[in-house]
């Protein structure tokens, strides 16, 4: 007998170990969220090492950030975010930007320098930073599922983020622009109107707003649209007035201290871009008149209804009377610069104007989530008045999602905020259905179950991607790439920067790069508020010679660049074939231009601006 009660326990004690574990790993969740972040941190940095140690930063607007906290980190004032290494001839560039993002990368170069040198510090910083947010975002869609969908569900959404390419982009090791903080704040937000507890939900959708706010506009309809639903939440049932009080408390408090604390100078005038005057004034009126509605005692919904209505007209009425001026596209770019320039942006396009791969891979997660949302949505309606709390706040986390599913249809830059607002939505389909067809006997439903995980997990269509053959580049697209790989690279800038410091007249897509790689100044950058030099230099590699030289005089330029066959280049060549760039390309260069020599492979021409 004893015997035999050893063999019984041998056989328990894997079935108690494991069942022990999992208790472990559910109930100790957020330890396991940060592991998971801290491993895949690791690995992140560890593929990204080689251009982390050649400082590869691959956008624009990640060169932009680096100069930006340089230019902190050198004296300039806080407040002041002027570049004045752009167009110093007509006093730098105008940046719309705020410090709030600068503070992680800032303080890990002063924490690391002493022990590294300025350039090793810069790179840890650039790799590091980025994944920061990443952490907050994780936890926040982690809640948002337990809230929602089951308790026991929230690893779904955090492991559907490696397959959210577009979103896991903005948190890439050396991606160190304001986007990623902007997407956790968001994902910070939607979990804060996913919670139960209303007061401290309400805080939360209000602070994580306010400080979105801080750092640029790019999420406001987003948190428009829950901001809306948080007052519909209240018309709906009176007694989530508390969530409605503590979100427009909250709102104003945090919106007036990242005004107070990060607006620069240029960002107190009455500018539609950016947290100003304008943003800070619609958040204290909009606060003021939520708090109360939320004190009225309107017991039907439909006197609440009314009340809602009319705070939507007075908001909305003041906004239009007070500040007709951001009525319009809030960029304010010029036509000119908008035909030169913008309409060429890829970003700026719809996600079907793209290439049929990408636009796939774009669109999957947020159409998934259409149903995983409306699946949700049934669920709890059957359920009954028992359950009226939660579909209340599952419609309100849904909008927002079914937006970015629609802003794709005007810009893919929607795409990064689409994907993360869509996992809940997603992973709900693995929880609701195929957690069931799994325990079924039907070999059918199975396969379907195995289907849906894919699709929920948004890995189905990049998997269905790999066994289609991609299309090869022909040799232009090709010398495309390679132009737009090399021209950037520390490599290739080298001989530049041993020029002697000077004014650069060149494309507005390199502007950023070579300020952080060389000590020279350059014309600009891609930023809407710097609309007419865009539009200059679009025009003078545009147009005739006479026109480029006064120009290039009128920003006192010492050189001129260019790097032949980069995607700026091919505009010039099909859009103007007798411009001057073309011109340039050719070999035909005016007399008051001198060549410089870069060396045999350099990817650029360069000349000297003579006088």
């Amino acid at each position: 007998m004893s015997e035999l009660a050893g063999e019984r326990m041998d056989e328990d004690r894997p079935a108690e170990l494991f069942s022990s574990t999992r208790e472990l790993f559910f109930r100790h969740w957020r330890w396991v969220v940060v592991l998971a972040w801290v491993a895949y941190a690791a690995v992140a940095i560890a593929n990204k090492w080689g251009l982390i140690q050649a400082f590869a930063l691959p956008d624009t607007d990640d060169n932009l950030r680096m100069a930006q906290v340089r230019a902190l980190l050198g004296g300039q004032g806080w407040f002041d975010l002027i570049q004045h290494r752009f167009d110093p001839a007509h006093g730098g560039g105008n940046i719309h930007w705020s410090r709030l993002v600068d503070l992680p990368i800032a303080g890990i170069i002063l924490l690391m320098k002493p022990l590294v040198g300025g350039a090793d510090a810069e790179r840890t910083a650039v790799a590091i930073a980025p994944l920061l947010p990443l952490l907050l975002m994780a936890f926040s869609l982690a809640l948002t599922m337990k809230r929602l969908v089951n308790d026991k569900a929230w690893p779904l959404p955090v492991i559907g983020l490696l397959c959210a390419y577009s979103t896991m982009g903005m948190f890439a090791p050396l991606r160190i622009d304001h986007h990623g903080w902007q997407l956790a704040l968001l994902a910070l937000s939607i979990s804060g109107m996913a919670d139960p507890k209303r007061a401290r939900g309400g805080a939360t959708l209000g602070i994580a707003t306010g400080l979105s706010l801080a750092i640029g506009l790019e999420m406001m309809i987003y948190l428009a649209l829950l901001g809306g639903a948080t007052v519909l939440l209240w018309v709906a049932d009176r007694d989530q007035r508390r969530r409605l009080a503590t979100y427009a408390a909250s709102l104003v408090a945090s919106t007036a201290f990242g005004f107070l604390l990060f607006a620069s100078y240029a960002n107190r005038q009455a500018v539609c871009d950016a947290l100003s005057p304008v943003w800070l004034s619609d958040a204290a009126i909009g606060g003021a008149v939520m708090l109360g509605l939320a004190m009225l005692k309107l017991d039907s919904w439909k006197a609440r209804l009314g009340g809602a209505a009319v705070a939507g007209i007075t908001l909305a009425g003041f906004h239009a009377l007070a500040w007709p001026n951001c009525l319009q596209r809030l960029e304010g770019v010029s036509p000119e610069a908008t035909r030169l320039w913008l309409d060429y942006v890829r970003e700026a396009k719809p996600f079907y104007r793209h290439e049929w791969r990408v636009a796939a891979t774009v669109i999957a997660l947020p159409a998934t989530a259409v149903f995983g949302w409306a699946l949700l949505v049934w669920n709890e309606w059957r359920a009954g008045s028992e359950n009226r709390d939660r579909l209340l706040r599952i419609l309100a986390v849904a909008l927002p999602s079914l937006a970015g599913l629609v802003l794709l249809f005007w810009q893919v830059r929607a795409g990064p905020a689409a994907q993360m607002m869509a996992l809940p939505g997603a992973t709900a389909l693995i929880v609701l259905l195929a957690s069931h067809w799994m325990k079924s006997s039907n070999w059918w439903l199975h396969i379907a179950a195995f289907v849906l995980v894919l699709l929920g997990f948004g890995a189905a269509v990049p998997l269905a991607m790999q066994v289609i053959p991609a299309k090869k580049k022909g040799a232009m697209a090709q010398q495309v790439s390679q132009a737009n790989n090399k021209c950037p690279s520390l490599v290739a800038l080298a001989p530049v920067a041993r020029q002697p410091k000077g004014m650069i007249f060149t494309f507005i897509d390199l502007g950023p790069r070579l300020i952080v790689a060389t000590h020279h100044d350059a014309v600009g950058g891609p930023y809407h508020r710097n609309d007419k030099m865009i539009a200059d230099v679009m025009n003078a590699f545009r147009g005739d010679e006479p026109q480029a030289h006064r120009i290039i005089d009128e920003y006192r330029s010492d050189y001129v660049l260019t790097c032949p066959n980069m995607s700026t280049a091919t505009i010039f060549m099909s859009e103007a074939p007798k411009g001057f760039y073309v011109q340039l390309d050719k070999g035909k260069v005016p007399n008051w231009l001198r060549p410089v020599d870069l060396g045999p492979n350099s990817p650029f021409k360069m000349w000297k601006v003579v006088r």
